[in-house]
């Protein structure tokens, strides 16, 4: 019984419960893997048999983690007779027992998430209905949904709410979709990852011997992170834990963060309801970080209404504030925590796997990559790939590889036929043939049919000829124009841009935005100055060359010793000595999806404790007050998550931004709050959170605002100098201004990318 004395007062008393209904509430850093690996040891050491264990996880390594963990104390024998898994794995091996009992084959297949588009794309042709309308991912997603609320095609069909959504949607076929689908799986003798939960419950509630089964097998019932679960899990685990009611459930409602998923914090919250005489013991100890962040993620979690009341504390040692940082723009605060990891790495003597960067969207890791990279400081990215080795990214540079060099066949046959335009597999075989016969490459092929035949007929060879003309229009442009417009040109003539905004799943939006990231850092790339050639064009082949050393994938290693960098939601769980929280924007963070209503607005403050509380010993929350977004410079307020966090945490921003601002942190948040009690700010007013400079030659003013400028103003350029206004024009969004400038004549430019300052 040793292991007992390795756990403080609340942990004991949460795992020396046996019987009964609990729930334990472990605050971040509260050591809950170590009360459930302690109490299912404790069970099985006080004569429960691990046979009649079920111990529910939502990753396979935490499984793996606490089995051995409690091999070590009971005994591996006893441990791998644990009913120890995700919800999917232990539900389908109860699936496959009782298979028969719903008419599938026992050894059934599982569908991935490409095998289910896969065969919905072939219901949807069949069907005879637009594609692009009935996109995959989006059919996808409603089904799943659909099945995660235990709604069955059938009763999907009969839901009169349901089906005027769709109609609205423009969607009226999605219910029979979704009634084919399953027809097709079952004839396939397949589920796919979301069946796995749905017929779980269809064979729990149309079979009781089957529920009375497994209701007196499972007498002890465990669940993790239960504040995570969906409707459909909720009811498995009640309908199990029924007959006996000893489940012990462990969470934190403070880490609520998948409602995008199906997560309902109410499981937690209305715990006390399914189980009136439940016991409740709460781990309010936090042994992971700094009493300083701590008591900051204390400060701003208490503005949530919808909790269980708990406080956080720790004896760790005080530590030191918690930096908030302000940069001029997306591509600073980039550099900022890259110069700022080197700095700590090489003072404190730290590992570069000591450091996390945790944003909102993957479309962010781009800035920190390229700072990271320019340091030469080893990163990875996890729950996603490198942004740049994105497929979609990967197309929109193929693009812009094959307009540079025609010759390039990989990116030649990645682009050939997407988005769609006809070209299918035997095609680009009978290419592929000719160019090797000829020893020539594909593009030469395409362009010279009289020479080469291929045996492509008349209707597709017009096909590959438009192809070509576009390919050949984008290169003799290519280095008239900034990279910036070039791009926007290609994404645009090509219909990538279209077919990835059309697409309105999660992952269609996710993919969408980075391509828009990518055009902002072209944006950034093509704005820049080069003082000895102050006319130089920043073109798309500066770019490709440029962008080179960023797309070359680093080779595989073993070395783990990498600078983290990934979304909240898949930093939940870890923790790393030294994290940065950035974009730390209004409508970024907190999203602006999430502003409709309290309850979403409370998903994004438990998003933020999340991150704060992933970090040991240093955090640094930073936000830029300029960002790139859809093309267009864009001035950006700080989170009201930063207001919230009692100031005395806090290491405020001292320092003058550039351009003649200084912040008025106090000032900024009365503006937010001004603008979000619906009253109008001044046209002429500077950008959020600063306070506009006195004008003088000495203390330019920069005009962001264009309403500023005016004709006959002195004004400074970056690249031209000093010069005079002669005439401005055109509509707010987009007023250019006629400027004379001594050195190099008269400039048209558009205001809200000039950047010009006011000198009179």
């Amino acid at each position: 019984m040793n292991y007992l004395n390795e756990l403080n007062p609340a942990q004991r008393a949460a795992v020396e419960q046996l019987d009964g209904p609990m729930m334990v509430i472990a605050g971040a850093g509260s050591g809950k893997t170590r009360v459930l690996t302690y109490r299912v040891a404790h069970l099985i050491n006080n004569g429960v048999d691990p046979f009649s264990i079920l111990s529910l996880t939502f990753t396979n390594k935490a499984a793996r983690e606490m089995k051995s963990r409690i091999g070590t104390i009971v005994g591996e024998s006893e441990s791998r007779n644990i009913w120890m898994g995700t919800f999917h794995s232990i539900f389908a091996r109860i699936l496959r027992i009782e298979a028969d009992h719903l008419n599938y084959p026992r050894n059934f297949t599982i569908y991935d998430t490409q095998d289910t588009k896969s065969l919905l794309s072939d219901i949807i042709k069949q069907m005879g209905l637009d594609p692009k309308v009935y996109k995959p991912g989006v059919v996808y997603s409603r089904i799943s949904s659909a099945k995660n609320n235990l709604i069955s095609p059938e009763a999907y069909l009969q839901n009169s709410d349901v089906l005027a959504e769709d109609h609205q949607t423009g969607k009226p076929k999605l219910g029979e979709i979704y009634l084919a689908y399953k027809q097709r799986c079952f004839k396939a003798g397949a589920m796919d990852f979301d069946d796995l939960l749905f017929n779980t419950n269809v064979l729990l509630r149309k079979f009781p011997d089957i529920l009375h089964k497994y209701q007196h097998k499972f007498r002890y019932i465990l669940v993790d992170e239960y504040q995570d679960t969906n409707f459909s899990q909720y009811l498995i685990v009640k309908q199990l834990a029924a007959a006996h009611q000893n489940i012990c459930v462990v969470g934190d409602d403070a880490q609520s963060i998948y409602a995008f998923r199906g997560a309902n914090i109410q499981n937690i919250l209305n715990f006390k309801q399914d189980y009136p005489d439940f016991g409740q013991y709460k781990l309010e100890q936090n042994y992971r970080s700094t009493q300083t962040i701590v008591n900051a993620a204390n400060s701003i979690i208490a503005k949530n209404k919808d909790q269980i009341q708990k406080e956080v504390w720790t004896d760790n040692d005080q530590g030191s504030q918690i930096v908030v940082h302000r940069s001029y723009s997306d591509n600073e605060e980039g550099k900022f925590v890259a110069e700022n990891i080197f700095e700590i790495s090489t003072r404190q003597k730290k590992h570069h796997k000591d450091f996390a960067i945790l944003y909102r969207t993957n479309a962010q890791s781009r800035s920190f990559e390229e700072a990271l990279r320019k340091l030469n400081l080893p990163y990875r990215i996890y729950g996603g790939l490198s942004f740049y080795q994105r497929k979609e990214i990967k197309d929109l540079l193929a693009y812009f590889r094959l307009s540079a060099n025609h010759k390039d066949e990989e990116a030649f046959k990645r682009v050939i036929n997407y988005p769609g335009r006809g070209i299918g597999k035997t095609t680009i075989e009978k290419l592929v043939i000719a160019a090797g016969d000829h020893n020539v490459s594909l593009w030469e092929v395409i362009t010279n049919p009289g020479t080469y035949r291929t045996g492509v007929n008349n209707s597709t060879q017009a096909k590959l000829n438009d192809f070509a003309t576009m390919i050949s229009s984008f290169a003799s442009e290519l280095d008239k124009q900034p990279a910036y417009e070039m791009g926007h040109l290609i994404a645009t003539s090509t219909g990538l841009l279209k077919n990835l905004y059309d697409d309105k799943s999660p992952e269609g939006v996710g993919r969408y935005e980075n391509i828009q990231e990518l055009l902002n850092g072209m944006k950034n790339f093509s704005d820049q100055n080069d003082p000895d050639n102050p006319d130089r064009i920043f073109s798309l082949s500066d770019f490709l060359i440029d962008v080179a050393l960023l797309t070359d994938a680093d080779a595989d290693d073993d070395d783990d010793n990498k600078i983290s960098l990934m979304t909240i939601h898949a930093a939940k769980g870890l923790e790393f000595p030294v994290v940065y929280v950035v974009g730390l924007e209004e409508n970024l963070f907190p999203s602006q999806l999430s502003l409709n209503s309290r309850e979403d607005l409370e998903e994004e403050r438990r998003l933020f404790y999340v991150a704060l509380t992933r970090a040991e010993e240093i955090a640094t929350l930073s936000y830029a007050t300029t960002r790139y977004r859809w093309g267009n410079l864009t001035h950006a307020e700080p989170s009201r998550f930063i207001e919230e966090i009692d100031p005395k945490f806090l290491s405020l921003p001292t320092t003058p931004t550039p351009k003649g601002y200084s912040m008025d942190f106090t000032a900024e948040r009365n503006k937010f709050a001004a603008r979000h009690a619906n009253k109008p700010s001044q046209p002429s007013a500077p950008p959020p959170g600063m306070k506009r400079a006195t004008p003088s030659a000495a203390n330019p003013i920069e005009a962001s605002d264009a309403n500023l400028i005016q004709p006959g103003n002195q004004v400074m350029h970056e690249r031209f100098g000093k010069g005079k206004v002669l005439t401005v024009e055109g509509d707010p969004a987009n007023k250019k201004a006629t400027v004379f400038f001594p050195k190099v004549g008269q400039k048209q430019l558009l205001l809200r990318f000039a950047k010009l300052q006011i000198l009179d």
